[in-house]
């Protein structure tokens, strides 16, 4: 089964790294060398301390559902429904949350609390980050 079509940014310097990093299964984020802080959505300073040049680190690739919505609506032809819209939060960092898919589950099987693990879809050169439950679990 191919998967749906999907939207995805234009790659550039800013970017790269978070849309590349599952072409080695890692789901990259930039980390501030200075502070140690996470930063999401991609920004070239720290939020936090101002350090400039954040590299790009791996992460864990574990998070925790922090908030969902199943759609039920067929918008495109083209994405089956019923599909599930979730915010999770990662394990690294209190507040460090991102919008993604949560795949590979029924929809009733989905809560709040729920942890999970990153898998990719790849689009081209984008390596989606998509969320699935994580049958060994982890501590949040």
């Amino acid at each position: 089964m191919s998967s749906p079509p999907r939207r995805v940014p234009i790659l550039d310097e800013l970017n790269r790294g978070f849309w590349t990093a599952g072409r080695e299964n890692e789901l990259r984020l930039r980390r501030c060398p200075n502070c140690r802080y996470w930063v999401y959505p991609p920004r070239p300073i720290c939020p936090r301390c101002w350090q400039r040049d954040l590299p790009w680190e791996a992460a864990t690739g574990t998070a925790t559902l922090y908030s969902y919505t199943v759609n039920y609506k067929a918008w495109n032809p083209d994405v089956p429904v019923p599909y599930v819209i979730g915010m999770v939060e990662l394990t690294e960092q209190a507040g460090l949350r991102l919008n993604t898919n949560i795949v590979n589950c029924d929809t009733g099987d989905v809560h709040i609390g729920m942890p999970l693990r990153v898998t990719f879809e790849q689009h081209g050169e984008h390596f989606v980050p998509l969320f699935e439950p994580d049958i060994i679990g982890h501590t949040p």
